[in-house]
C-alpha cells in the first residue's frame, strides 16, 4: 500500500497542482481505481495521470485558477475541443492525444459511476483519428544481437545482465510487453524455471493467456533467479531492481538504449519492438495468424492483421532491391 501511495505522489503531483480541493480527493480515488480494481499496468497509470494533468493545466488557464469538480461538471463540448486545439498546436503526435482523451473519459466515467457527477459533453466528443502505424520490428539478427548483448556488460553486476537476458527473451521469445514480463510473480514460473513449458499471462483487460516458453527462456529465467540476491517469496515481483523492489521498465529501456547505440540500431529498437519482431518473425515462418493473435493477446484479429501489411511491405522492398528486372 505503502508504494502505491509512493508512487501517487509522484505521478498525480501535477494534476493535484491544478485541482481545487474537492478534486484533489477525487483523483486520488481515481488512482486507487486505477491500480486496485482496473488493474491497469504501473505504466499505463503513469500515462493516465499525465494525459490528465495537461488537460487540468489547459483548464486552469483556459479558467484562470485551479479547478474544482464543479468545473469539471459544468464543461461544454466547445471546451473539450479547445484543448485538443491545443495539443494540435503545441504539436503533440495524434496517436498520444487519441490516448489522452481515452484518459480524460475515462476519468469523467469515473466520477459519473463512483460519485454521479455526469457531464454528457465529453462522450459527445468525436474522437480524432489516429493515424494507422504499422509495426516496426527488427530484423531476425538485430533482435538476436540485441538480447545477446543484454549478457554482455562488464560493468553491471551479473545477476542484473542475467535479468535483463531473460526479460527481453520474454519479449523476443514469447511475444509478452514489457508490462507482461516484469508483472510475472515468481510463483508464475515454477519450483524449477527449467522445466517450465507454458506461462500464464495476464494482458490488457485483465485478459489470461497461455504462452509456450522455450528451453533457451526458461533457461534464462532459471539462471536469474538462481543469481538474484534478493529474497524471491513465491507471491512477490519475479524481477527485483537493484534495491529488492519490483523492477519497473525503466532500467530496461535504459539498457537497450544504450546498447541500440552501441550496436549502431534504430531508434524503433524498444522493447515493444521486440514483441513487434516476434509476431512478424512468426508470420515470415508460416505461423498461423490466428495463433499469433492468440500469443500475442489481441482481442481483435484486426490488430494482428498489421504484421501481415509489415510482410507484404518487406517482400516488396525485397523485390525493388534484388529482382533482376527491378533493378535494370
Amino acid at each position: 500500500m505503502l508504494g502505491i501511495a509512493s508512487a501517487m505522489d509522484t505521478d498525480l503531483g501535477s494534476a493535484r497542482a491544478y485541482s481545487r480541493s474537492d478534486l484533489v480527493g477525487k483523483l486520488e480515488a481515481w488512482w486507487r481505481w486505477l491500480a486496485h480494481e482496473r488493474a491497469a499496468a504501473p505504466a499505463t497509470r503513469i500515462a493516465y495521470a499525465r494525459d490528465l494533468a495537461d488537460f487540468l493545466r489547459f483548464l486552469a488557464g483556459h479558467r484562470g485558477g485551479p479547478v474544482g469538480v464543479d468545473d469539471l461538471v459544468g464543461l461544454e463540448l466547445s471546451d473539450f475541443r479547445a484543448w485538443l486545439a491545443d495539443r494540435r498546436r503545441r504539436g503533440h503526435d495524434p496517436a498520444y492525444t487519441v490516448r489522452a482523451l481515452a484518459a480524460v473519459r475515462g476519468f469523467f466515467r469515473f466520477l459519473d459511476r463512483r460519485f454521479g457527477l455526469r457531464n454528457p459533453a465529453v462522450h459527445a466528443l468525436r474522437t480524432p483519428k489516429k493515424p494507422e502505424r504499422l509495426p516496426r520490428p527488427l530484423s531476425e539478427a538485430q533482435a538476436l544481437r540485441l538480447v545477446e548483448e543484454m549478457r554482455s556488460e562488464p560493468r553491471v553486476p551479473a545477476w542484473v545482465l542475467r535479468r535483463d537476458h531473460a526479460v527481453l527473451l520474454l519479449l523476443y521469445g514469447c511475444g509478452l510487453r514489457i508490462g507482461e514480463a516484469l508483472s510475472l510473480r515468481r510463483k508464475d514460473v515454477g519450483e524449477d524455471p527449467r522445466r517450465l513449458e507454458t506461462l500464464r499471462v495476464v494482458g490488457k483487460g485483465r485478459k489470461v493467456r497461455e504462452v509456450p516458453v522455450l528451453a533457451q527462456v526458461a533457461e534464462a529465467i532459471a539462471l536469474y533467479v538462481e543469481s538474484c540476491p534478493h529474497l524471491l517469496p513465491p507471491d512477490g515481483p519475479l524481477f527485483r531492481g537493484l534495491r529488492g523492489r519490483a523492477l519497473g521498465p525503466d532500467p530496461i529501456r535504459r539498457r537497450i538504449r544504450q546498447l541500440r547505440r552501441a550496436l549502431g540500431l534504430p531508434e524503433t529498437a524498444t522493447p515493444h519492438a521486440l514483441r513487434h519482431s516476434f509476431a512478424t518473425h512468426l508470420l515470415a515462418a508460416g505461423a498461423d495468424l490466428r495463433a499469433i493473435q492468440e500469443l500475442l493477446g489481441h482481442a481483435s484479429l484486426s490488430t494482428t492483421q498489421r504484421y501481415t501489411a509489415v510482410e507484404a511491405a518487406k517482400l516488396l522492398e525485397d523485390y525493388a532491391r534484388f529482382h533482376p528486372r527491378a533493378r535494370a
